[in-house]
Order: C-alpha cells, then sequence, then structure tokens
C-alpha cells in the first residue's frame, strides 16, 4: 500500500526496550536507581508486518512505541519499565499467530498480549489468551464475537464492533441514496459480521439486498464481482473490506466508471487506504474510527506531533488503535497495583480512558462484563483533497458509541470469571 508509515525493516523477531532518556530524566534519582535493577514488564504483540494488512499492523505498532516511550518516562508500570516485543503473525494465518502467541507466553514469559488486526486471528489468539490466563488486548480485530457470543474475561478490545459501524452509517446511507443494495464482502470473520450488521438493518429499514459475493482475503482482480454487482442495477454498492483489498476494489470500481452510476460506500474506511488510492477514488461514505484532525479535543495535537515526529507522518485509526492497546496494560497494571491477569481484568473493567489516551470527545470506556471500548465513530466522506494534504476524510457527523452498540445482552457475551 503506497507511502505507507511504518517502523521501517522487521527480521522474524524484533524486541523493542524504550529507555525513554528524556523522560527518565526527570524522574527522582532513587526510582531512578530502584527502576534499573528490576526486570522489564513485557508486553507481547503479535499483529501482521507483513501481507495484506501490513500497512495497518506496522501503524498499530508504532502507537505501541509511542505509548511504551510514554509509559516510561512516566515511571513506567508498577515502577518497572516497559518492553515490547515484537511477532510477525502474517496476515491470515491462524496458526502462524497462535503459534507467535504461544511463543510470546510461553518462551518469553510475556505480562500481557496484544493483537491481531485480523479478526479470525485475534478469535484464534484469545483462545490461547485465555487458556494461559493473561491480560490480552485486541486493538484492531472488529468481528462482533471477540466482545461477544465468545467474550473471555481476560479479553478487552480497542477498536468498534462490526454491527457498530454498521448502525452508525447503514440508516443514512438508505436515507440519502435509495434502499437497495449490493455487498463485495471479504470472506472471512470481519466481512461475516459486517454482513450481518447490514442485513439487520435493512430488514430494520426496509432495504433490499440485491445480492452478496463472498472474496477471498488477499484478492487483486475484483472484476467479476464488479459486473455482476452493477447487473443488479443497485442504489449503493457497499464493500465490505478492508487493507489492500479495498484499496484493490475501489481502484477498480473507478476505473470501469460505476461510481457515475451508483453510489459506493462500505462500513469502515481507514486512512492507510485512501493514501493508496489516487484522488479520483478517495470517494464514498464511511466510518473513521478516529481521526487526526479534531478541533478542539484535548491533546489530540499532541498525540498527532508526537507520532509526526516519530514517521513524519500523522497517526491513522491503527496508530491510535495501538497506542490506546499498549496504554491500556499499564493503566490496567498500575490501578490494580499487581501484573496478576484477574486483578488486572478487573480494574481494567468499566475503567475510562484519560483524556491523553482516549483522544476523542466521548470519554472512551471499557463496557463492564464485555470489555468493549465504546467512544466515538466518525460518519462522513472519503475526499480527494481537504484542507490538508494528509486531510483526505470529511467529518460530517461524530455519533456516540453508547448509541450503537446495543446493550450486553444483544451482543451475546456471557462474561465468565474465573472464582
Amino acid at each position: 500500500m503506497g507511502n505507507q508509515s511504518g517502523p521501517g525493516k522487521f527480521g522474524r523477531r524484533t524486541v523493542l526496550q524504550v529507555a525513554a532518556a528524556a523522560g527518565a530524566a526527570q524522574l527522582a534519582p532513587p526510582f531512578i536507581i530502584s527502576a534499573r535493577g528490576e526486570e522489564t514488564v513485557k508486553l507481547g504483540l503479535d499483529n501482521p508486518l507483513t501481507g495484506v494488512y501490513a500497512a495497518t499492523g506496522k501503524n498499530e505498532l508504532t502507537g505501541c512505541q509511542l505509548a511504551v516511550e510514554q509509559i516510561n518516562a512516566k515511571g513506567g508500570i508498577l515502577g518497572r519499565q516497559a518492553e515490547l516485543l515484537i511477532e510477525d503473525s502474517s496476515s491470515g494465518d491462524a496458526g502462524t499467530a497462535v503459534q507467535k502467541a504461544r511463543k510470546l507466553i510461553d518462551r518469553d514469559k510475556v505480562n500481557f498480549l496484544l493483537g491481531n488486526v485480523n479478526s479470525g486471528l485475534s478469535l484464534a489468539m484469545a483462545q490461547v489468551s485465555n487458556e494461559k490466563r493473561i491480560l490480552h488486548i485486541v486493538p484492531g480485530g472488529h468481528t462482533d464475537a471477540i466482545t461477544g457470543s465468545t467474550c473471555h474475561w481476560n479479553v478487552f478490545r480497542v477498536c468498534n464492533t462490526t454491527r457498530m459501524l454498521t448502525n452508525a452509517i447503514a440508516k443514512s446511507l438508505m436515507d440519502r441514496y435509495g434502499k437497495k443494495m449490493y455487498f463485495i464482502t471479504s470472506d472471512y470473520a470481519f466481512g461475516h459480521t459486517l454482513q450481518e450488521g447490514y442485513d439487520a438493518n435493512l430488514k430494520q429499514y426496509g432495504g433490499t439486498k440485491l445480492g452478496e459475493d463472498l472474496v477471498p482475503l488477499g484478492t487483486t482482480d475484483f472484476s467479476s464481482y464488479l459486473i455482476k454487482a452493477q447487473a443488479t442495477k443497485p442504489d449503493v454498492l457497499v464493500f465490505l473490506a478492508n487493507g489492500d483489498d479495498l484499496l484493490n476494489a475501489l481502484k477498480q470500481a473507478v476505473q470501469f466508471g460505476l461510481d457515475k452510476r451508483i453510489h459506493l460506500a462500505g462500513a469502515n474506511t481507514e486512512l492507510e487506504v485512501l493514501e493508496g488510492l489516487p484522488p479520483e477514488a478517495r470517494i464514498g461514505d464511511w466510518v473513521a474510527e478516529w481521526y487526526h484532525i479534531q478541533p478542539g479535543v484535548p491533546h489530540v495535537d499532541e498525540f498527532v506531533a508526537a507520532i509526526k515526529k516519530k514517521t513524519g507522518r500523522v497517526p491513522t485509526a491503527r496508530t491510535w488503535f495501538g497506542f490506546v492497546g499498549a496504554w491500556s496494560c499499564a493503566l490496567a497494571a498500575n490501578k490494580a497495583k499487581s501484573l496478576d491477569a484477574l486483578k488486572m481484568a478487573r480494574a481494567l473493567d468499566g475503567m475510562e480512558l484519560p483524556p491523553e489516551v482516549g483522544l476523542m470527545p466521548n470519554t472512551p470506556f471499557y463496557r463492564a462484563n464485555q470489555h468493549q471500548l465504546i467512544g466515538s465513530l466518525y460518519v462522513g466522506n472519503a475526499q480527494a483533497k481537504g484542507s490538508a494534504p494528509d486531510d483526505l476524510f470529511h467529518v460530517a457527523k461524530v455519533v456516540n458509541g453508547k448509541d450503537v452498540a446495543g446493550t450486553v445482552e444483544e451482543s451475546g457475551c456471557k462474561m465468565t470469571w474465573p472464582a
């Protein structure tokens, strides 16, 4: 995906230990002396650095890196320095993701597990983290089951559920453009639950589903799907995909001239995708899960400046996901005054994020007994040119996550805590 920010090249296993010398110098000397001899607190990130989701995975990594630097500059976790251990899960191989998770837990003895961008891999990793009783933060895997039907006491999620995404946009699309829709949907957990969300909204608001194509992850040629969709004459062609898949689908839809005859839209889009598209393909209505231009929201400009200093580029929603994920580990441990997973999960259960971490107009919080972060969603349209070269999304309205999340009961989560 062109022009993506990233931390550079990675080996098979990369270890980041941030000393944060500038920040540490401001701490009282007794703390520095005692902290130096302590074993580090380890955060294990098991996320894609190669494949379809490499760009989004690398940006989540950048957010984690900044968080670890800040955590260490502010005293660390329980007075000990934090260390980030990184594994490349690949973009679509659950076996690899599980193997890397076990390696981080069993061999590297991490205190926290983070990941994954891919919803299916997140589900597989959650089984491992629950078995091993380790606190697990999912920064960017959206499928509903993670904090729904297969929720676990030890698993927390930063990004929105797919149902929150579809609830935020589906009705407005039908009201503005028409109720006949055709869907091109990624054939794995993320796409499946997005489709279920749209299907529910169509039923609720009297829409019509003209058809649906399930497309394998990593598809590069969408021509047959686009021709089939065009023949049904929908009001809206809905793309339920992400990463390079969404980028390729939109490029080809514009090359076919579909944007001149059909409104193009979807659920969530990401700055990584918009950056990779030619200007003429930056079109359609979408949901952004975080955006770097938020006038008046405390600390957003500071976060943007810190990421630009590291990468030369503005942060994306993925950067924020990683940032919140790593900070959640420190917040849980420091509140619990323990690295015991159960005590930390209890501490994080229902917690509101501080403004310098939340970076949203609606204070994000982990909903009790579900562990889904509820914050803000940004509904609007992609744009070829905005107020700045990196302003590629126009926010038409900010939706409070509480208004589209449904209830814990509706999510299907029946949280069971250890004795």
